[in-house]
């Protein structure tokens, strides 16, 4: 082959791997973007539209913000998923897992039942609140069933669009005026007096690694979490209605 046309055909298989190459890193950076724009788009149509990503917006998790919660001393953030426990209440699981990008950890902030709390307004220390599933519409709850690895008390998830009953509702202990973003809180069980806790024992098939989620009587270093990652909403501006959760 005459040596230019040998020159010309390496440019061009050059200039096709540039071109393949711009368009996978185009591809992956389309798919990132697309799984952040859907996110605000489930919390916009949950919240109200009103969201804000920024930590500098605001320095509170307020009502309607949707929120992944932290086990700060086992390290794992509270999960739930459409697996019933096989004992006790039969009741959707709830777990720990280490695993930060997992969608099915986030919840929402929401009032409780006949007291609803405003949206985007700071959630103060001491205030009554429920904690519902976002995928599964599902609400953080607990009850006189024994945690089936711990033999504390079980915590599952429980209700139907957010709806259960007054075994849904938890009062959250910090020693600030409001629920501060980078704060470690409690969450104290209303109707039985336990807080969410974790002591790190882990389940086997079908939720191998994931670590029991249970309600514990005394307040210790295994039940304090912190608000990591979510969709934090703001105050509006002008009156909106259904702005109740």
């Amino acid at each position: 082959m005459d040596p230019l046309a040998l020159e010309a055909n390496k440019a061009i298989e050059a200039n096709k791997a540039v071109e393949a190459n711009e368009a996978n890193e185009a591809n992956k950076a389309n798919k990132a973007i697309k799984a952040s724009v859907l996110l605000l788009l489930v919390c916009w149509s949950t919240c109200g539209g009103r969201t804000s990503v920024s930590a500098s917006d605001s320095d509170y998790v307020t009502c309607g913000s949707l929120v992944k919660l932290l086990n700060t001393r086992h390290n794992v953030r509270l999960h739930s998923h459409d697996v019933k426990y096989g004992s006790g209440s039969g009741q959707q699981s709830v777990t720990g897992v280490e695993n930060a990008d997992d969608a099915n950890s986030y919840w929402r902030i929401r009032g409780q039942p006949n007291g609803p709390c405003q949206r985007g307004v700071a959630i103060k220390c001491g205030q009554v609140i429920r904690i519902t599933h976002m995928k599964t519409g599902r609400n953080l709850h607990t009850h006189h069933f024994t945690s089936p690895l711990s033999n504390n008390q079980e915590v599952s998830a429980f209700g139907e669009n957010g709806e259960g009953d007054d075994l849904d509702v938890w009062m959250v202990q910090c020693d600030s005026v409001h629920w501060e973003r980078d704060e470690a809180v409690r969450f104290k069980h209303v109707g039985t007096s336990v807080f969410l806790s974790v002591t790190g024992e882990q389940y086997g098939h079908p939720i191998r690694g994931q670590r029991e989620v249970h309600g514990m009587t005394s307040a210790n270093q295994h039940n304090w979490w912190r608000a990591m990652e979510g969709v934090f909403i703001q105050p509006s501006q002008e009156p909106l209605r259904h702005d109740e959760l």
